[in-house]
């Protein structure tokens, strides 16, 4: 694990945005990453922008070192259950990647009723859902329960550029996707679960849940894209503690972004009053996403020795694609 000292440093060196000259036209800005868009292939730029409740609350030192180099991980340990759009990883913040079409919908599998957000099982569950995306829930649950087998919850994006809860029915009937296309996402998800999660069970991790996006190529094959298996896009609790806190009722202990929320939650703290984070928490965060790192590809995590700013290391590496 790296020093905290050296966090705390690094706390000056993180890269919000990474502004490629030229390319302004061929630039999309997500959440946590830079996108440009090069025609048959894309760059895309993991940030270290920490965001919670869909709102930017700051930068977490090495956060987006950890996305990228976590995500191309699993993408090499998920090649056996389908391919994926990585191409090349040409820095420690940046993936070149296949310019895939992205299906409308975004997955999320789930393998016990917990979360804080409006689109989680146990917020809906807690409200009186039963019925939630298409999969019908017993009563009596408790919050983190391991659930009688995985599901799968289907998402798409709003005007308002939000998730919005939908079921395989709805999916379909609507025209989003052919039930022939939701078959075989639904069962490529379950399966990309079911290997994160013995992988993980392996290094004394749960996989709690996690969310995927697919898309097509240009020859039209269906493949992963996005990111996979990172503390951003999966909750991660610690299985030797989670039995026996969830039997005293208290929360697991978690390796994501969900210690985050409800660091927040705790304080009073919503969407609608998100305040900038603190040095101090941001260096927690930022040791949590490494740990998993580390946890994971049983690897220490090691910093890029280059003490320019983050942002012209990057530029300097992806020169050759932008010259092609």
């Amino acid at each position: 694990m790296i020093k905290r000292d050296i966090l705390l440093r690094l706390l000056e060196n993180c890269v919000d945005v990474v502004e490629l000259p030229g390319m302004e036209k061929r630039y999309t800005r997500g959440k946590v990453r830079d996108i440009y868009d090069l025609g048959d292939k894309r760059i895309l730029i993991a940030t270290d922008r920490q965001s919670a409740f869909d709102v930017n609350v700051g930068l977490i030192p090495l956060k987006g070192q950890v996305l990228n180099r976590l995500s191309a991980w699993w993408f090499g340990q998920t090649e056996d259950v389908t391919r994926n759009h990585l191409v090349e990883v040409p820095d420690a913040n940046v993936s070149v990647v296949e310019n895939v079409e992205i299906f409308p919908v975004e997955v999320i599998v789930r393998a016990y009723i917990t979360g804080s957000t409006e689109t989680s099982a146990w917020v809906n569950y807690e409200r009186g859902v039963r019925d939630f995306c298409g999969n019908r829930l017993s009563e009596g649950l408790v919050k983190n329960q391991r659930l009688p087998r995985p599901i799968v919850t289907p998402t798409t994006k709003a005007k308002h550029g939000h998730d919005e809860k939908t079921s395989a029915r709805e999916i379909v009937d609507s025209g989003w996707m052919s039930k022939e296309e939701w078959d075989w996402l639904d069962a490529t998800a379950l399966a990309l679960f079911d290997k994160g999660a013995r992988l993980a069970a392996e290094r004394g991790l749960i996989l709690v849940d996690t969310k995927y996006e697919f898309g097509k190529n240009k020859r039209g094959e269906r493949i992963l894209a996005d990111e996979v298996h990172t503390p951003d896009s999966s909750r991660y609790w610690i299985a030797e503690s989670y039995e026996d806190r969830f039997n005293r009722g208290l929360e697991p202990e978690s390796m994501d972004k969900e210690f985050l929320r409800l660091w927040l939650k705790e304080r009073g703290i919503t969407e609608k009053n998100v305040p900038a984070l603190d040095k101090d928490v941001r260096v927690e965060v930022a040791e949590k996403y490494i740990a998993v790192y580390e946890k994971l590809t049983g690897e220490p995590f090691d910093v890029e020795p280059d003490n320019r700013p983050v942002a012209d290391r990057i530029k300097d590496h992806v020169k050759p694609y932008l010259q092609g």
